[in-house]
């Protein structure tokens, strides 16, 4: 993915994500800024996903660090599933399946256009251990080859105080489904 961030929006970006990270620091103890952001300045393609993540409502947050991979993880943290990547179907097969009625596009190519991937089941429950997300929303996640086989797609939201994972059709859309990525950096 090529950047297209001119300098003043990398900076307007990175203080947007400095002042997240410093407003939700339970996210992310024991991390320092200051070394997110070198990393951040020295992958700027990487600023360019960030900032899709930040147009379509993400409101991208790093959660963890992966000391094997030397990775910093930004997962998308907005109260319910971001608003901008909502009724879309699950991946491409669904979306040339569907005769009538076609969803403008699908989770996994723009997640793909992104430079972001779908977080998957154990990912999502990591996730709702640092706050209460999708309490009206639900979120697509990443699933498993032997159910999008059998034409299914898995999903999850948060309510009654616990994570449920379900399953529809890859082909459904709804205007409250959509999907949070995750970007290593």
């Amino acid at each position: 993915m090529k950047n297209n961030l001119s300098p003043s929006h990398q900076q307007e970006l990175l203080q947007i994500l400095k002042t997240r990270f410093e407003k939700n620091l339970n996210r992310h103890k024991e991390l320092d800024w200051d070394r997110i952001q070198l990393k951040l300045e020295a992958n700027p393609y990487k600023l360019q996903s960030l900032q899709q993540m930040e147009q379509t409502g993400g409101e991208p947050d790093v959660i963890a660090f992966n000391t094997s991979t030397q990775e910093y993880l930004f997962v998308d943290c907005s109260t319910e599933s971001p608003n901008g990547r909502r009724s879309l179907c699950y991946d491409r097969e669904a979306l040339e399946s569907r005769k009538e009625h076609k969803p403008a596009n699908n989770v996994i190519d723009v997640a793909t256009a992104m430079g972001i991937e779908l977080l998957d089941e154990n990912q999502y429950r990591q996730l709702q251990e640092l706050g209460s997300f999708d309490n009206k929303t639900s979120s697509w996640i990443k699933t498993p080859d032997d159910i999008r086989k059998r034409g299914g797609a898995i999903f999850a939201d948060f309510r009654y105080g616990h994570v449920f994972i379900y399953h529809n059709g890859a082909e459904s859309y709804y205007a409250a489904r959509g999907f949070r990525g995750m970007l290593k950096v």
